[in-house]
């Protein structure tokens, strides 16, 4: 399966070859479920990786939705609740040294990682506070930045992500370039 998530967040192009058939599902309902789970839990977790990056607008494609959390036992026991709350079932393959937990869901094969550490992040809350809040619903996800996701792409230095980083340096610039023309607009009188 993969994934495309178009700037406004509302598409998943998702294709399972096995099965050779596509079908087009909205990403903001599993986005919008997810992070009212997150709510309902007091789970806090950052979506990095391809999918942060399309919401800002990259056109990339991904198999999952990857995110960053704490590691503490009280939110190893929210991610264990957040699997069963969203039907999915929970691997942590190789952990702690892979350190990452997988959900997955058997009925629409959605994918969710949630990982420990991510290369080229040294501390959680230096991307938090980096990150930035998107709505999905009345609920909210913390969404790594642009620059935060290409370092970490650059860090890991697979030949999958090393492919997608000129894409994604050409995205941030116009990102950059928005927010400069941004600041120099005169403020309105009040």
């Amino acid at each position: 399966m993969s994934i495309r998530i178009e700037r406004s967040a509302s598409v998943i192009v998702c294709s399972n070859d096995s099965r050779r058939y596509h079908e087009e599902m909205v990403a903001g309902i599993y986005l919008q479920e997810i992070a009212e789970q997150f709510a309902k839990l007091g789970f806090e977790a950052i979506l990095i990786g391809n999918a942060a990056a399309a919401i800002q607008g990259a056109p990339v494609t991904t198999i999952d939705i990857d995110f960053l959390f704490r590691d503490t036992p009280s939110n190893v026991a929210k991610l264990k609740k957040l699997a069963k709350s969203l039907d999915m079932e929970i691997f942590n393959p190789l952990y702690p040294a892979s350190q990452m937990f997988r959900l997955m869901r058997d009925s629409d094969t959605l994918q969710l990682d949630f990982r420990v550490r991510i290369r080229g992040i040294r501390k959680y809350e230096s991307l938090r506070s980096r990150a930035t809040l998107v709505s999905f619903g009345d609920k909210q996800l913390l969404v790594a930045s642009m620059a935060d996701i290409i370092k970490s792409k650059r860090a890991a230095g697979r030949p999958k992500d090393l492919a997608v980083l000129v894409t994604l340096e050409e995205v941030y610039a116009k990102i950059q370039a928005r927010e400069k023309a941004k600041a120099h607009q005169p403020k309105e009188a009040v």
